[in-house]
């Protein structure tokens, strides 16, 4: 009995003197860059104004559309949309990264919350997609249960080896290649696409946006 107590207070002993492991942060090797009011170009659909669709309140950001509003622009073939372009920081070359906080409130499916802009063969190079309480890489389910609740929101592009990842909560959930373009910027908000509900709403804070 004597020894068997031994045995496991030297087990407890290792297990305190082992290092810790800490879990990488997607942001480590990142510099932040400044942001702005005027980093922050609102689009809505046109012949309403911008306070019909959006809000900033205490660090949040609140965006909302119907599915039977005008696009952003007279003309515009586009489905209706309320997003926030990020300006100043378009790239062409590097490794890009938004980080933000969601929020996405039951009901609202069939849209896109944020996107990476700039792509060959579709507009985009990602599309971070809502769809009946799962958000998804475009049709693609990668995190189940995300109505009412935060999540935090990391999306890494890789230019030079057209590459993107999504982490959500700090955990890696998805991968996947590039789609080309010359271009790039990121967006965040609400742009209605297939099968969506009639009013569709995302709140953003901390938004950031890093590089290497």
């Amino acid at each position: 009995m004597a020894s068997i107590i031994l045995l496991t207070l030297m087990s407890l002993s290792l297990i305190q003197l082992m290092p810790y492991q800490a879990i990488a942060d997607p942001t480590d090797g990142f510099t932040s860059l400044s942001l702005g009011s005027s980093n922050f170009i609102i689009h809505k659909p046109y012949d309403v104004s911008v306070s019909d669709r959006y809000s900033f309140q205490n660090g949040i950001h609140k965006l909302w559309v119907y599915s039977t509003d005008k696009p952003f622009m007279p003309g515009s073939n586009t489905k209706p949309r309320t997003e926030v372009r990020i300006q100043g920081y378009d790239y062409t070359s590097g490794v890009w990264q938004f980080e933000g906080y969601a929020y996405v409130p039951s009901g609202t499916t069939g849209v896109s919350i944020m996107q990476v802009f700039g792509g060959t063969s579709a507009a985009t190079t990602m599309m971070l997609r809502v769809y009946n309480g799962a958000l998804s890489y475009y049709r693609t389910p990668i995190v189940q249960n995300i109505y009412n609740r935060w999540f935090r929101v990391n999306v890494i592009h890789d230019v030079g080896a057209s590459k993107v990842k999504v982490y959500i909560d700090g955990s890696l959930v998805h991968q996947a290649n590039g789609n080309g373009a010359s271009s790039h910027y990121f967006k965040f908000g609400v742009y209605t696409q297939d099968s969506p509900s009639n009013y569709m709403e995302s709140r953003w804070r901390g938004i950031k946006v890093l590089r290497k």
